[in-house]
């Protein structure tokens, strides 16, 4: 599915822990991801606070001054829950417009590290994908092996018959930061003709 075209990512929104994890690499790699994403003048769209994984991303670009923009829903925002938002922020009212706000954003998607709520977003942008509600491209940085469960329970899915290799090839993933951005530019899906044929032209359909 990777070719030689070339896909130019001007904005990317970031997954990740709100927690930093237990091993230094997790920060070290969310750190290094946003200054890579400051050298190649890609602006960071991510899910808003100053705390774990998604705190370090979110300073290194800041710092690097390319533009931040973190979407937060209200209820998160009160209180102090998530710490303070770097850059520019976005307050929406629900998980799902937070969801929705960040894809209409950006031209791609990382995950770093993370739990549940970085699982879910994962897995619901690959579903719009499988389903060709968009075409935008989806990496994961799987530093220390932390995605390779994960990875290995998709290729049980289409073992099982229960994912087509089409469908699995959707989420890519690199151990580096400036490997899986290479890769995100290059890469060129493949749409299932099946899913093609399905008409997402409402602004319902999302």
């Amino acid at each position: 599915m990777a070719g030689s075209s070339s896909h130019h990512i001007r904005n990317i929104c970031v997954f990740g822990g709100s927690s930093l994890g237990k091993e230094k690499e997790f920060l070290e790699l969310a750190n290094h991801l946003g200054q890579v994403l400051t050298e190649r003048k890609i602006h960071l769209v991510y899910e808003g606070g100053s705390l774990g994984l998604m705190g370090g991303v979110s300073i290194a670009v800041f710092l690097g001054r390319s533009q931040v923009l973190g979407v937060v829903p209200k209820a998160l925002a009160k209180g102090d829950i998530i710490g303070k938002t770097i850059g520019e922020e976005l307050q929406v009212s629900t998980m799902s417009d937070r969801l929705n706000a960040m894809f209409n954003h950006v031209d791609a998607f990382i995950a770093l590290p993370g739990g549940l709520g970085t699982l879910e977003e994962i897995f619901h942008i690959s579903s719009w994908a499988q389903l060709h509600i968009h075409d935008k491209h989806i990496g994961l940085l799987n530093v220390n092996g932390f995605y390779d469960n994960m990875l290995s329970f998709l290729d049980q899915g289409v073992e099982q018959e229960f994912l087509t290799s089409l469908a699995r090839q959707i989420i890519i993933f690199a151990t580096t930061a400036e490997q899986l951005i290479d890769q995100l530019q290059s890469f060129i899906p493949v749409i299932d003709p099946s899913m093609s044929r399905i008409n997402w032209s409402s602004k319902e359909s999302r």
